[in-house]
């Protein structure tokens, strides 16, 4: 993995957790609609997470896509989507999205 700092990796592990959600959400999984929609927002702090990967760390799309696509298969594998979101909600709520 690339040298990113702890913010940036939990932004990268959020905008996992919020694909994850807001796929879950658009397949009707009742337990991804336990959380507020995240289609929209999700979307977009995904979007500006990596853009923010590419200017502050240089990393190309595919990079910067492989490491959110390591996080949600972690997230995924590990079974801490749930855990994760109320703290990622928190830091969604902070972004301004």
């Amino acid at each position: 993995m690339p040298l990113v700092s702890l913010e940036q990796k939990t932004a990268l592990r959020c905008a996992a957790a919020f694909a994850i959600v807001a796929d879950g959400q658009s397949r009707g999984n009742a337990e991804a609609s336990n959380w507020p929609a995240l289609g929209e927002r999700g979307r977009e702090f995904f979007v500006r997470v990596s853009a923010q990967m590419m200017d502050e760390v240089g990393l190309e799309r595919g990079q910067v896509a492989a490491l959110i696509q390591r996080e949600a298969q972690d997230l995924w594998d590990s079974g801490e989507t749930q855990q994760v979101m109320p703290s990622c909600l928190l830091l969604l709520e902070t972004s301004g999205i």
